[in-house]
Parts: structure tokens; C-alpha cells; sequence
């Protein structure tokens, strides 16, 4: 394998030149499957066993220390980037697929902030639909300025002490936790740094810097109860954490394999462990000689 420092398709060699009718039809066939399977699919798990209501709004912008917003952005965005490629794969003028496919995670999204809105339960959150655009957003507006994305949202994930004592909230198992506990969940903002150099700079085109934002000591959304099913729990303090770090952009690595390449693009939403600095109110300054 080499590194190179563009942003090239994974799907082929080079996009069409033209539009590409069979591969379009392709393509807007299989979003409007996943998207009907997905929101069926939530629709039978999440939302049937609750009484549905009149559309409503819900504040949730102080839950969990704000890492579910993160979470949106990410998802967002890489959404975006899949939906941008695989137009362009199908021949999409360039534009129209950065608007387009760009906008994918936005629009599944909002849908399911929609949902949200009739159910009792909960309700459309509007520091949600702003965390969406903003996903969206971070993707197109790189893609229209730079043809490339130079900064990613990352995400990485390790096991913490908290799950076991709520596990309604933080999930009954890994995979399960993965997704629930946000104590165990950092999120980054990886910049390549050769991307901003000359183009005649030797300086490796995989290598990225890092900022990180995580959270700990959150039992419950809003704050932390003081006990479990008529057990007490013990007492957290809730604080942000802030990291510093470098990081591996997969999306640089060239490979001959359309597969490898594609399995590269894949994965680059995953933080690649490295020496990092954290700081926080409670400990101030920590060095982590390997963080996930």
C-alpha cells in the first residue's frame, strides 16, 4: 500500500462522465430500501409500545453533556459521505452529488426527529435538527471548498464502570454500550495536516491531529440518581474531558483493492488508538500512553 494526500473515489478508478442511468436507479432504489427498513424497523422496536400525540417539541440540549449531539454531527456527516460517493459513482454531476448525496444523513435523520415529535414519550428536538446540519454541513462545505475532506468526525468507544449500575441507560451488553454509554464514548475532530501544507511537503499524508471531547461520571441523562430499583448508586461527579492526540486518516491509504479501499473509506469514522493528552476539572492534566 502507499499513502497519497488526495481525495479520491473508492468505488472505481475515476467517475463517469456522464450520468449513469442503471447505477443511478441503483442508487435511489437502495436509499429508499435502506431508509423504508430502517424506520420500519424503529418504528416496531422503539416507538409502537408508546402512545403516539400531536407533534411537540422536547429540550433535551442539556442531556448527557452534550455527547448525543456529537453523536448526531458524526453520524451526519459520514452518512453524507457514503450518499456523495455513491452518486458520484453513479455518474452525478459533482455539485448536485455534494448537495445530494451530502444531505443524506440530514434528511434520514430529520425523519427520525419527526417520529420523535409524535411520540409521548419524547418529542423533535431542536438542538438535534441544528447537530444534523451540522454534520451535514461539515461534510459539504469541505467537499465545495476543498473537493476533499481534510477533517473528519471520529468516534471511538471503551468500557467503563458506569453500565453495570444502570444498565436501562447504558446498555445490557458490549454492543449494547457501545451505543448507550456515553461515559465510554469520545468523539473527535481529526485534521490531516499535509492537506494544508505545499504540495511539495514530505511530510506524511496520513498522519492527522486530533481533538477530542468525552464525558464522565453520567448515570443518568440530566443528572445522576441515587439509586436503581430501590438499590443506591454511588455518587459521580459529572464533568467533560478534552483530548489531544494524533491520528491515522484510513481514507489516505492507496491500494490497488477496490474492496481494501472501500473497507478503508468504511472505517475511517473510528478513531486509531494513540498517545494522548487529556484534560480535565477533576484531574487536570493526564497522558494516556494508549487511548481509545
Amino acid at each position: 500500500m502507499q499513502l497519497f494526500s488526495q481525495d479520491e473515489p473508492y468505488f472505481l478508478r475515476k467517475y463517469p462522465d456522464t450520468l449513469n442511468k442503471p447505477r443511478l436507479a441503483w442508487v435511489v432504489g437502495g436509499q429508499a430500501f435502506v431508509y423504508g427498513t430502517s424506520l420500519t424497523l424503529l418504528y416496531q422496536s422503539w416507538y409502537k409500545d408508546y402512545p403516539q400525540s400531536n407533534f411537540h417539541w422536547f429540550d433535551d440540549n442539556n442531556e448527557w453533556l452534550q455527547m448525543d449531539k456529537i453523536g448526531h454531527a458524526t453520524t451526519s456527516a459520514y452518512f453524507g459521505k457514503f450518499g456523495y460517493e455513491m452518486y458520484r459513482w453513479a455518474g452525478v454531476e459533482r455539485k448536485k452529488a455534494i448537495w445530494i448525496g451530502g444531505s443524506t444523513g440530514f434528511v434520514l435523520l430529520t425523519v427520525i426527529e419527526i417520529l420523535d415529535g409524535f411520540s409521548s414519550e419524547w418529542g423533535a428536538s431542536a438542538g438535534d435538527f441544528v447537530a444534523n446540519a451540522t454534520g451535514a454541513g461539515l461534510f459539504i462545505g469541505q467537499q465545495l471548498g476543498w473537493n476533499e475532506q481534510r477533517m473528519y468526525l471520529k468516534w471511538s468507544y471503551h468500557e467503563t464502570e458506569f453500565a453495570v449500575y444502570r444498565p436501562d441507560q447504558l446498555g445490557r451488553g458490549f454492543w449494547e454500550r457501545m451505543l448507550k454509554d456515553y461515559n465510554g464514548q469520545t468523539y473527535w475532530l481529526s485534521g490531516n495536516i499535509k492537506s494544508f501544507l505545499p504540495k511539495s511537503s514530505k511530510f506524511p499524508g496520513w498522519l492527522n491531529v486530533a481533538v477530542g471531547y468525552g464525558a464522565n461520571g453520567m448515570l443518568g441523562a440530566n443528572g445522576n440518581p441515587s439509586d436503581y430499583n430501590g438499590n443506591p448508586l454511588p455518587e459521580y461527579e459529572r464533568y467533560r474531558q478534552y483530548y489531544l492526540t494524533f491520528d491515522v486518516d484510513l481514507a489516505r491509504i492507496k491500494t490497488k483493492s477496490h474492496f481494501v479501499k472501500f473497507l478503508l473509506n468504511g472505517l475511517n469514522f473510528i478513531k486509531i488508538p494513540c498517545p494522548a493528552l487529556e484534560f480535565n476539572k477533576v484531574d487536570g492534566v493526564k497522558f494516556h500512553p494508549i487511548y481509545f
